[in-house]
């Protein structure tokens, strides 16, 4: 890098750092209650920190979004002692932040909100544990998940109230968080099974992609539950960091 660029590199960072001294909420756009479409600047707004998000927002201590990480999920068809079971470990999700707010709707006087997400495409990774017997075959062992999600849809249902922080601000504090998803096109496949039964592999990987809507049927209480989890302490994480007033005023 020649002095040139290197003095460019250095007024660009400068001027970066200023405006965020400025503005410490400048990942966020702000929004007019009085607007008579607040909720086309609050979607506008929404885009706008997901699209910080990407880069990274220290101050909301998000330095790299993704890959998305849940710990466990588990899958269960039917009750008996050989029906099928298996859990997932240690998922690595990609694409979730390339998610666009398709619309908002709010109650501004109550403090509730709900949010209609569209995710082009989810690529996930995960260990599993099986047990049970598919399609006639005992299922028992483990291996690696890989699953391909097209078309998410996501909406998001959040109800908060008002509090008095610390430094005499108002800030916003979660009460409530629902949220739903359906997805349009599912791939998903097992590999490296433990202990190498091709025909176990074949009939595994046959059943899910021929059963791709019914399996995260079956799976979704249990995502939803964890996916809530992430929801909650990343909206938490911007209401306790970003005053109303930096995101809502008069």
């Amino acid at each position: 890098m020649n002095s040139i660029n290197k003095i460019t590199v250095v007024l660009l960072i400068g001027l970066v750092q200023y405006n965020r001294a400025q503005n410490p909420y400048y990942f966020i756009k702000q929004c007019h209650i009085s607007d008579t479409d607040v909720n086309q600047c609050l979607r506008q707004s929404t885009n706008y920190l997901v699209s910080n998000i990407r880069r990274g927002v220290p101050e909301l201590n998000l330095n790299d979004p993704e890959p998305v990480f849940i710990d466990e999920i588990q899958l269960a068809l039917g009750s008996g002692p050989d029906d099928y079971r298996a859990i997932f470990k240690n998922i690595e999700a990609y694409g979730v932040s390339n998610c666009t707010v398709t619309a908002v709707r709010s109650d501004i006087e109550t403090n509730q909100f709900q949010f209609t997400l569209y995710i082009p495409k989810i690529s996930a990774t995960a260990k599993y544990e099986s047990s049970g017997i598919l399609l006639l075959i005992r299922a028992s062992g483990g291996g690696n998940y890989w699953g391909e999600y097209e078309g998410v849809k996501v909406k998001a249902y959040l109800r908060a109230s008002k509090a008095l922080g610390e430094d005499g601000q108002t800030y916003l504090q979660l009460e409530q968080i629902k949220m739903d998803f359906s997805v349009k096109d599912i791939r998903m496949g097992v590999d490296g099974i433990h202990n190498g039964n091709a025909v176990l592999q074949a009939a595994l990987n046959l059943f899910i992609n021929s059963n791709a809507q019914e399996l995260l049927k079956e799976m979704k209480p249990h995502l939803k539950k964890k996916l809530l989890l992430l929801m909650s302490d990343f909206v938490s994480k911007i209401f306790e960091t970003v005053p109303y007033d930096a995101m809502l005023t008069n």
